[in-house]
């Protein structure tokens, strides 16, 4: 298990007719790398996650309890190959391309519980929740099932407190501390997924 990327974003409009009272909505959702498995670069990491990062609505993004969103490597194509089908386009995300911070590789959301530490080279991290994805995911992917998709697909990634700081780069090594190990990720989507199908709460 090891850290492929790290990536950041801006505050930026985002478009999309992907909410009918939205045409444009603040996001930061459109993250770039700043370090690589080909450009390792040291990058701060602070309580507030990674530092430069920014998010649009703190109600619902960002703070201690969502510092850092993590996304599994193995889940993009997945996406690649359902956004080219449904936008007709040939498309190839780039890592941080779900709006994650940090991409990895050798740990799936059925194998990481809330309250599971994770040590991220000589950083420390605490397992929070899932990621629940809105209409702003739907505008970044251009497809406005993509929220739907995320849910349905168990493919959600999950969000960390960070317990230590520092500064990490990419290729570092992960390392699972177990917690109570009482509710997955993908348990938690799957709760997730029933409450949105039974109250029919879909963009």
């Amino acid at each position: 298990m090891r850290l492929l990327s790290i990536s950041s974003g801006k505050v930026a409009p985002l478009f999309g007719n992907h909410h009918p009272d939205y045409k444009s909505v603040a996001s930061a959702i459109t993250k770039t790398k700043i370090s690589d498995l080909q450009n390792p670069a040291p990058v701060a990491i602070t309580k507030l996650g990674v530092k430069g990062d920014e998010q649009a609505d703190l109600s619902v993004h960002g703070g201690i309890e969502k510092a850092v969103y993590v996304y599994p490597a193995e889940h993009y194509p997945f996406w690649n190959d359902l956004l080219t089908r449904e936008t007709k386009k040939p498309v190839a995300l780039s890592h941080g391309g779900i709006g994650e911070n940090f991409t990895i590789e050798g740990l799936l959301e059925t194998e990481i519980f809330v309250g599971d530490q994770l040590l991220i080279g000589d950083l420390e991290f605490a397992v929070v929740k899932l990621r629940e994805p809105c209409f702003k995911f739907n505008a970044k992917l251009a497809y406005k099932g993509a929220a739907k998709a995320m849910l349905q697909s168990g493919f959600s990634g999950w969000y960390l407190r960070v317990l230590k700081t520092g500064t990490l780069a990419a290729g570092a090594t992960i390392t699972i501390i177990p917690g109570i190990r009482e509710v997955s990720i993908a348990q938690q989507n799957q709760n997730l997924l029933g409450r949105r199908n039974q109250q029919d709460l879909w963009e």
